[in-house]
C-alpha cells in the first residue's frame, strides 16, 4: 500500500452546514468561507506560539483535503508544533491508533470489533461532513439523475448497461447510450465505502444486496481504486464508467455528478447547501457519531458523510495530550473557517460545542 505522508497540512473541509450554521461565528468568533481571524490562542487561552513537539495522526482521505488545509494555517500561529497526517483511509487509521502508532486519529466510519481501539479508550470528536459524490462519465449525458434503487442496482452489477429501463425511467428526456457500464470502487478499507454502502442499506434495504463497511465483497466485474483520488481517476480515464468519490476530490478532478433522489423525492446535486441541509436534521448521539445519510428534507442530499477525529481519554505523555487538545480545539473553532475552501460543511453550532466539551474530558 502506498503511503501518502502529509506533514503539516490536513486536507481543509469543513464548509457551510445549513445555514444556521454559517452562523458557527457566534458561536466560535469565525466565520467558515475565508472569513474570521486566525488567532494564536485556542478556545481555552492556551499561547498556541508556545506549543512545540510532534504528533502523528493518521487516516482519512476523505477528510484529508480539510485536514491538509487546516494544518497549513495552524503552522502559522504554531509553528512549533510539527504535527504529521498520513492519509491511509479510516480502515488503516483506526488500526494504527489502536496500535499507539499515532497520537490521533481521522476516520468517516465509526470503531467496530477489529478497527483497534478498544472501546471506551477514545472519544469521537465530529469535524467537518461534506458529499460523497455519483461521479461518472458518460458521453453526452450531462444530467444524470439515479433513484436510490437503481443506484443500488448498478454497484451490485443487477444493471450493466447505460440504456437500461431502470435508468431511462429515472432520465425520461435523455439520450442513454447502449454502452457497459464501468463500476469503479474503493479497493482499501474506507469509510467513504462505508457511508455510501450504509446509504444504500439504509434508502433501499429491501434491494441492495451487499451490506455496509469499510469493505464489501463488490462483484469481481467491477473495478477498485486505492484512496478517493484513485477512484477518481478511473472515472476520469474510463468512458461508461460510475463510482463513488467525495466532493473535493471529484471537483479536483473535474468530474460530473449525478443527483441522487432523497427521502423526498427531490433529484439533489452533491452541493454544501445539500449536506449542511442533511447535517441540520441529523441526530447525534451521547458519543457525539451522527448520521446524516438518507436525512428527510426537500433540499437535502441524501449521501452526506459525517467525519470524525479519534481522540485518546487519556494521554499518558501530558505534553502530547495538551498538544492534540490545543489542535482539535483551534480546528473546532479558527480552523471551522477554512472549511468551504475545500467543499466541506461545517459543525452546526450545537454540535461544535458538544465536540469542545467532549475534549474537555481528555485527561492529560
Amino acid at each position: 500500500m502506498n503511503r501518502i505522508v502529509l506533514s503539516r497540512r490536513v486536507f481543509a473541509g469543513v464548509a457551510g452546514v445549513a445555514l444556521a450554521a454559517l452562523a458557527l461565528a457566534g458561536c466560535s468568533g469565525n466565520g467558515n468561507g475565508g472569513g474570521g481571524t486566525n488567532t494564536t490562542s485556542s478556545s481555552a487561552g492556551t499561547d498556541l506560539s508556545s506549543l512545540s513537539g510532534t504528533l502523528k495522526a493518521s487516516g482519512s482521505t476523505f477528510a484529508n483535503p480539510y485536514y491538509q488545509k487546516a494544518l497549513d494555517e495552524f503552522s502559522n500561529v504554531a509553528p512549533n508544533l510539527n504535527i504529521t497526517y498520513n492519509a491511509v483511509g479510516s480502515g488503516t487509521g483506526k488500526k494504527e491508533f489502536g496500535s499507539n502508532i499515532t497520537d490521533f486519529a481521522g476516520t468517516d466510519s465509526l470503531v467496530k470489533e477489529g478497527d483497534g481501539p478498544a472501546a471506551g479508550s477514545f472519544f469521537y470528536i465530529p469535524t467537518v461532513a461534506a458529499p460523497i459524490t455519483v461521479s461518472y462519465n458518460l458521453s453526452g449525458v450531462s444530467n444524470l439523475q439515479l433513484s436510490p434503487e437503481t443506484l443500488a442496482k448498478i454497484f451490485q452489477r443487477d444493471i450493466k448497461t447505460w440504456n437500461d429501463p431502470a435508468i431511462k425511467a429515472d432520465n425520461p428526456s435523455a439520450t442513454l447510450p447502449n454502452k457497459p457500464i464501468v463500476v469503479a470502487h474503493r479497493s482499501d478499507g474506507s469509510g467513504t465505502t462505508n457511508n455510501f454502502t450504509k446509504y444504500l442499506t439504509e434508502a433501499v434495504p429491501s434491494v441492495w444486496k451487499l451490506s455496509s463497511g469499510d469493505t464489501v465483497n463488490w462483484p469481481k466485474d467491477t473495478t477498485g481504486g486505492a484512496k478517493n483520488a484513485g477512484v477518481a481517476q478511473i472515472i476520469k480515464s474510463s468512458d461508461g464508467a460510475i463510482g463513488y468519490v467525495d466532493l473535493a476530490d471529484a471537483k479536483a478532478a473535474g468530474l460530473v455528478f449525478a443527483s441522487i433522489k432523497n427521502k423526498d423525492g427531490q433529484f439533489v446535486q452533491p452541493t454544501l447547501e445539500g449536506s449542511s441541509a442533511a447535517l441540520a436534521g441529523a441526530t447525534v448521539k451521547d458519543d457525539l457519531s451522527f448520521d446524516p445519510l438518507n436525512v428527510a428534507g426537500a433540499t437535502t442530499y441524501p449521501i452526506t458523510s459525517p467525519t470524525y477525529l479519534l481522540v485518546r481519554t487519556k494521554y499518558d505523555d501530558a505534553t502530547k495530550g495538551k498538544n492534540v487538545v490545543a489542535f482539535i480545539k483551534w480546528l473546532l473553532n479558527n480552523g471551522q473557517q477554512f472549511a468551504q475552501s475545500v467543499n466541506f460543511s461545517t459543525l452546526p453550532p450545537a454540535l461544535q460545542s458538544k465536540a469542545l466539551a467532549q475534549l474537555d474530558k481528555v485527561q492529560t
